[in-house]
């Protein structure tokens, strides 16, 4: 059996996007595949759980391939608009590594993950200096996120560059009190008010996923799991 290279597969993405390629893959614009990466993304958190219950591997290697193929083909196209290629691509991401584990390739010392999350932060900022594109450092956090992703990642932001967000006490405090009203509204009368309160838990619970590096995506999505292995047995 043949063994392909990492070049032997970016080739194949530039041959179904040729002339005589797949007229499927030659339509695709960096537009038309941005659902297939979020799609593709997903499963392969799924492929990730299905590995991590079971043991089985074979489907988080081919979700990754699939991952790999949004990857060049994306890269493809942007050279075809003479933008950028995959080599590129590549150089890129290991000059990022090396600049941003200056722990590993340089002489900075790093006892711990906190002081590793730290330089990270710190190097990262310097990067987007001058950028164009970033409006302003909040909306740098690009609001695709899923709502309980993006939100600790705001505040976060706001934390470090405008006023300090609530300590781990001032988020449950307030909570506790938001609590207090849901169980003096009426869920057929209190429509508006309920969506405040609960907006308000929403974001207290999001500061608290930053506080304690909680990600709340994955802790609701594995509750669910949770729920649905409950009523099915």
């Amino acid at each position: 059996m043949k063994k392909y290279t990492f070049e032997d597969f970016a080739e194949i993405i530039k041959m179904l996007r040729s002339e005589n390629g797949c007229p499927w893959d030659k339509e695709q614009t960096h537009e038309s595949l941005k659902p297939c990466m979020t799609e593709e993304a997903y499963e392969l958190l799924s492929a990730i759980n299905i590995y991590y219950k079971s043991g089985y591997y074979e489907n988080m290697r081919e979700e990754l391939g699939d991952i790999l193929l949004q990857v060049v083909m994306h890269s493809q196209i942007a050279a075809e608009e003479d933008l950028f290629s995959v080599e590129d691509v590549i150089q890129e991401i290991c000059e990022k590594m090396i600049r941003r584990h200056p722990h590993v390739f340089g002489d900075v010392i790093a006892k711990d993950s906190e002081k590793v999350l730290t330089n990270w932060d710190d190097i990262k900022n310097k990067e987007k200096e001058g950028k164009e594109w970033i409006a302003s450092p909040l909306r740098e956090i690009p609001g695709e996120f899923p709502s309980l992703i993006r939100a600790p990642k705001v505040l976060k932001k706001i934390d470090q560059l405008y006023t300090p967000m609530k300590t781990y006490e001032g988020s449950v405090k307030t909570i506790i009190e938001e609590s207090e009203n849901l169980t003096l509204l009426s869920l057929e009368q209190e429509t508006v008010k309920l969506e405040k309160s609960l907006g308000n838990i929403l974001m207290e619970l999001s500061n608290i996923s930053r506080l304690k590096r909680i990600p709340l995506e994955q802790l609701l999505s594995d509750k669910l799991e949770e729920l649905i292995n409950d009523c099915e047995q």
